[in-house]
């Protein structure tokens, strides 16, 4: 996979950036000259007019590494749409089936009785505690070594690899299966740390709110383009000449070699680091005293809980995003059991809220740059609660009240996620990018289990899938109260950056 090294001119210190931003000011551009000329004696009649201030040019190589990160999440995309959200889950659990045998399809495992249904769940509780226990190593590391390309190449890899080798996930091979799954996540989970880490270099404080959301917007597209040549494949198996299964496997080694190709393509753009400090900061800050692996992470949660408001921010966001996450995990269950709609609706209606959420995620961007981002995010959070409300009444059988809701959703499902990363970058210390994201990261996977616990014990309790839809409103609600009671202002000015225009 090589990697094209003149992709430095943005060094990994930063440096490139901020003098070539700051030499293109309306002033330097050459628009303001003509207002503070001298007067002539021979002045005309009627005064010309004065120049109109020009916006500075765009610097061409910062624009090729945002075409890159771009490209990168075009690729990358595919991971969560074709694999995770539509074809592993149940050819998994068809192949933990076929290794159960049987009438009971119970999987024996360390001398456990697992029923096959569940082995694909407990994968995923795996796969999240693998997760939170790499992640911020990962970016500590990256931070440090200033080789956040090459970390992320390696882990591109990693989730690449895994994921072709899906491919080979036949009969009863469960134990291969979810060990390829374990791979691929962490390294599909490792990789979006360290280009999340990317962003603040990307962008200056007050464009980093529409350069997250056009990154997420095509992050959505990406996918969704994969996402329907897979559909189509698989409907038309038959037609092809191909079974159920052998269709299943080759739409999830498809996400692999389209993350490799787009993947690659973005990378070779990217800049070599993505620290802001200089080098030799860099070098003080790794020395004997600063700690390594578990003893830096505990130094920086203890520096962020003394950021009051940042940690403030990062509970809000820990609650509403997994009301988010619960949502879009439980939506296909609600679907089928509740309202009696079938499976060919709900991978139609994944795919529409795809596309949906392309252009919400550029709506919501542009929202924000009126509106301001604390504002947008708290409108999308009263946008979810009102829709948990509508899904509480949808009636049986409506599928395009399904579709509607979907819609309704996508557009604001990828600008909830993409502002809030924008707005976490605004706090996060110069040279701890892909540190304080591996935390952000982790932080989603470590309530993970709260959201599908609260939906388990409404229907255990309650025997109903309605009550259990409504009562994910409290963790937009608890991120609601957090939200407005967070000082940004004051978070951003304490981690020592300057504080947006418009926030």
């Amino acid at each position: 996979m090589p990697i094209d090294d003149t992709a430095d001119a943005f060094t990994a210190d930063g440096a490139g950036v901020s003098s070539t931003l700051g030499s293109v000011g309306p002033l330097a551009a050459g628009g303001g000259a003509a207002v503070f000329a001298e007067p002539t004696t021979q002045a005309p009649d009627i005064a010309e007019p004065a120049a109109e201030p020009t916006e500075p040019p765009a610097d061409p190589a910062q624009l090729s590494r945002r075409k890159g990160w771009y490209r990168y999440a075009w690729g990358a995309h595919a991971f969560p749409t074709t694999v995770t959200a539509v074809f592993l889950g149940p050819y998994l659990t068809d192949i933990a089936r076929n290794a159960a045998g049987g009438d009971n399809h119970y999987l024996h495992l360390a001398g456990l009785s697992v029923r096959a249904e569940s082995f694909y769940p407990f994968a995923v509780t795996a796969a999240a505690l693998l997760q939170a226990a790499v992640l911020p190593l990962v970016g500590a590391a990256a931070d440090r070594s200033g080789r956040t390309r090459g970390l992320l190449a390696g882990a591109m890899g990693l989730g690449v690899v895994a994921t072709l080798l899906f491919y080979t996930v036949t009969g009863g091979a469960y134990l291969w299966g979810g060990a390829l799954f374990l791979a691929a996540s962490l390294g599909y989970s490792t990789a979006n740390v360290l280009a999340n880490g990317y962003l603040p270099t990307l962008a200056e404080p007050d464009e980093r709110d529409a350069i997250s959301s056009k990154g997420w917007a095509v992050g959505y597209l990406g996918g969704a383009v994969l996402l329907t040549v897979n559909l189509a494949i698989y409907t038309a198996h038959s037609a092809l000449g191909l079974s159920e299964g052998h269709a299943a496997r080759v739409a999830l080694a498809s996400a692999g070699l389209w993350w490799l190709v787009f993947g690659t393509a973005g990378i070779r753009r990217l800049t070599a680091g993505t620290s802001r400090l200089p080098r030799d900061r860099r070098q003080e800050g790794a020395g004997p005293d600063s700690g390594t692996g578990y003893r830096q992470l505990g130094r920086t949660l203890a520096a962020l809980s003394r950021n009051r408001n940042a940690l403030l921010f990062l509970l809000a966001y820990m609650a509403y995003n997994e009301g988010v996450q619960t949502v879009i995990s439980f939506a296909s269950t609600y679907g089928t059991k509740q309202l009696d709609l079938g499976q060919s609706v709900m991978a139609s209606a994944i795919l529409v809220v795809q596309f949906v959420a392309f252009g919400g995620a550029l709506w919501m961007g542009r929202l924000a740059a009126r509106h301001g981002t604390r504002r947008t995010i708290s409108g999308s959070l009263l946008a979810w609660i009102v829709l948990l409300a509508a899904a509480f009444v949808m009636t049986k059988h409506a599928a395009w009240q399904f579709y509607v809701l979907g819609c309704a959703i996508g557009l604001v499902l990828g600008g909830t996620q993409a502002l809030s990363r924008s707005l976490f970058a605004q706090i996060i210390p110069a040279g701890q990018e892909s540190e304080y994201f591996g935390l952000y990261e982790v932080s989603q996977n470590g309530v993970a289990w709260i959201g599908s616990l609260t939906v388990a014990l409404a229907i255990q309790f309650t025997g109903s899938y309605r009550l259990a839809i409504i009562s994910l409103v409290v963790f937009f609600v608890v991120g609601l109260v957090l939200l407005a009671r967070t000082d940004l202002r004051t978070a951003i000015r304490t981690a020592g950056n300057p504080v947006p225009e418009r926030l």
